[in-house]
């Protein structure tokens, strides 16, 4: 289901077609959480995820990804808005949509990883792990710096 909306001089979509790889890719590799990635891992992951992708006229200018089952459990993943162009309320325009977003209701849980954004995510119900002795992880930081 793709759904587009519009704030001022900004749409935000869910259309796959309209997403622009080169600036995807071109804002992870150089974030803390994925440095180095590599283009084929950035579109397999898009391949595999719902996407939001906010445009300023056509260029596109932030993105999110949410890796879900569609009935229980949804990562969020990869936000970003382009420097020249926070402060404007998108991030939080972006999370409002996605919280929204029709195929995201009724899930059990939602989660994120985030270094300096608690903030913005706290106003959208997230908040630290309640029992993270629960939860495990598997990490590799330098996988993309093996494989290049």
């Amino acid at each position: 289901m793709i759904v587009e909306y519009t704030k001022g001089e900004y749409t935000l979509s869910t259309d796959p077609n309209k997403l622009d790889l080169d600036v995807i890719h071109g804002y992870l590799t150089r974030s803390y959480w994925s440095e180095g990635i590599p283009m084929d891992k950035v579109a397999k992951g898009i391949e595999n995820a719902l996407c939001f992708g906010i445009y300023h006229k056509k260029e596109q200018v932030g993105f999110a990804r949410v890796i879900t089952d569609h009935a229980r459990f949804a990562y969020l993943a990869d936000v970003f808005v382009l420097e020249p162009h926070r402060g404007k309320g998108l991030s939080k325009w972006l999370m409002e949509k996605i919280m929204e977003h029709p195929e995201l209701q009724g899930l059990s849980r939602f989660m994120l990883g985030t270094k300096d954004a608690h903030g913005l995510y706290q106003k959208f119900g997230f908040s630290a792990l309640k029992n993270p002795e629960i939860m495990m992880e598997k990490v590799d930081n330098n996988v993309y710096k093996k494989n290049s």
